[in-house]
Formats: C-alpha cells, sequence, structure tokens
C-alpha cells in the first residue's frame, strides 16, 4: 500500500482521505439497506483500502496527527455501526432485529473495553509509544479485532442468507473480547496502592 500512499502525495491531507472513506462506508450502508449488496461489497473493499491508506499516507508524509488518530476511530466505529443498520433496513424480521441489536450492542461494550483500557496504558507508560505500535494509541490485542471484522462484514455482503448466523456468530465471538480484556486488564493493571 505504500506506493499508493506515495501516489497520492503530501497535499491530500491524511484526514481528507479518512473522511472519504467514511462516506464511502455510509454509501455502502445505503447500498445494503436497498439490498444491493454486491455494490456495497464493492464499497465495503474500497472504504477499508482507503482506512489502511489514510493511516499509512500520515506516516509516509510525516502528517501524523492525534487529531487524525481519533477522527478514524470515530468514523470507522460510525461504519461499523451504519452497515448493521442497513442490512437490517433490507431485511426488516424480528428475528433479524434482535440479533442486529446484539451485534451493536456488545459492538458497544466491546469499543469501550479496548478504548478505556488503551487510555490507562497510555496514562501509565505502557500505550502505543511503549510498545512500539504506530497507532495513536495502544490497540490491545484480542480474538476480534481488524482483519477478522472485514472478513465477517464481507461475509454479510456474500452470503446474505447467512446474515442471522453470522450476526450471532460475530457478537458471540466480540463478547469473548471483552472478556479477554477483562481478564487481561485485572491481571496486568496496577493494584490499588501498587503503583508501577
Amino acid at each position: 500500500m505504500t506506493p499508493l500512499a506515495l501516489l497520492i502525495g503530501p497535499r491530500i491531507s491524511p484526514n481528507t482521505v479518512t473522511i472519504v472513506a467514511a462516506l464511502v462506508g455510509l454509501f455502502c450502508a445505503y447500498l445494503a439497506s436497498r439490498g444491493a449488496m454486491i455494490p456495497a461489497f464493492v464499497a465495503w473493499v474500497i472504504n477499508r483500502l482507503l482506512d489502511a491508506i489514510d493511516g499509512l499516507q500520515a506516516r509516509v508524509h510525516g502528517r501524523q496527527s492525534d487529531f487524525g488518530g481519533y477522527l478514524d476511530i470515530m468514523l470507522d466505529h460510525l461504519v461499523y455501526a451504519a452497515i448493521p443498520i442497513g442490512l437490517l433496513i433490507s431485511h426488516p424480521t424480528p428475528t433479524f432485529g434482535i440479533v442486529t441489536s446484539l451485534l451493536l450492542g456488545v459492538y458497544f461494550v466491546n469499543g469501550a473495553s479496548w478504548m478505556y483500557l488503551a487510555a490507562i496504558l497510555e496514562r501509565i507508560g505502557a500505550g502505543a509509544r511503549a510498545s512500539g505500535e504506530l497507532t495513536t494509541i495502544t490497540m490491545p490485542p484480542a480474538l476480534v479485532a481488524g482483519a477478522e471484522t472485514i472478513i465477517f462484514f464481507s461475509l454479510f455482503f456474500l452470503l446474505p442468507q447467512y446474515q442471522v448466523q453470522l450476526f450471532s456468530a460475530m457478537a458471540l465471538l466480540v463478547a469473548v473480547n471483552i472478556v479477554q480484556r477483562l481478564v487481561w486488564a485485572y491481571r496486568a493493571l496496577p493494584a490499588p496502592g501498587n503503583s508501577r
């Protein structure tokens, strides 16, 4: 992806790429709401490519910023929420409504589980800089992360007849993330009165 980031050049802001990625992601959700699964899948792939390029472009051209990292994660989560809602609009059954609510609820708690943990790790000096990560803040590992999310969302479009099962499976696996991080945090974070 580095040649593409170099081709875009330093004149186009990484934040502009982030915003365009989000707009493509929202268009993907719109296409999904209309039942156009293959065009939605294509838009999803473009969204993910642009999302990969924005951070790379920022690093290649020395334009990294805390605001850029913040904007990126906020708009990613907007897209991650909009797509399941779009799919629900195209398939408004009670069962699909329940699994969509479950997936979004678990995803919401998962976001809180890693973002707050990341904030604590940054505060105690064990964050991205200490671990050598290239992201703005540390992203504690878990069972379902970026690659797995891309795979699941792709399958939502490519196998629409299995969306209920795929939503349920993703919700269950993301719930495992929450438990993983809770256990990790309990073991790794300093206990009261025990600063590290």
